[in-house]
């Protein structure tokens, strides 16, 4: 099993349209297979002094049951498709591809 966290800044004001898009991905990745998790995050509102928040940055949490799974999952149709509607929105991404230690 691996674990992705995936990070993608947005342009500003573009979170609420580029969420829109994304949870209508989320059920096609869902039924991928090899998909154990996969969703948005956002920056929860805290009283703790230490967090750092970005209202242009959503994480997206994924759970993969092997690097093989992740790599179809790139490639699906319905990620270029997502892709096409998001890259106006996005200003960037960074992936971390990790094992359970």
């Amino acid at each position: 099993m691996i674990h992705v966290i995936a990070q993608i800044t947005l342009k500003p004001g573009c979170r609420s349209d580029f969420l829109a898009e994304f949870h209508q991905l989320v059920p096609l990745v869902h039924a991928e297979q090899g998909c154990l998790e996969y969703g948005p995050a956002i920056d929860a509102a805290t009283p703790i002094d230490a967090q750092v928040t970005d209202e242009n940055l959503v994480v997206v949490v994924e759970k993969w049951e092997s690097v093989s799974h992740l790599e179809a999952h790139l490639v699906a149709d319905h990620m270029q498709t997502y892709r096409e509607k998001v890259k106006e929105m996005v200003g960037g991404t960074s992936l971390q591809i990790l094992s359970p230690a």
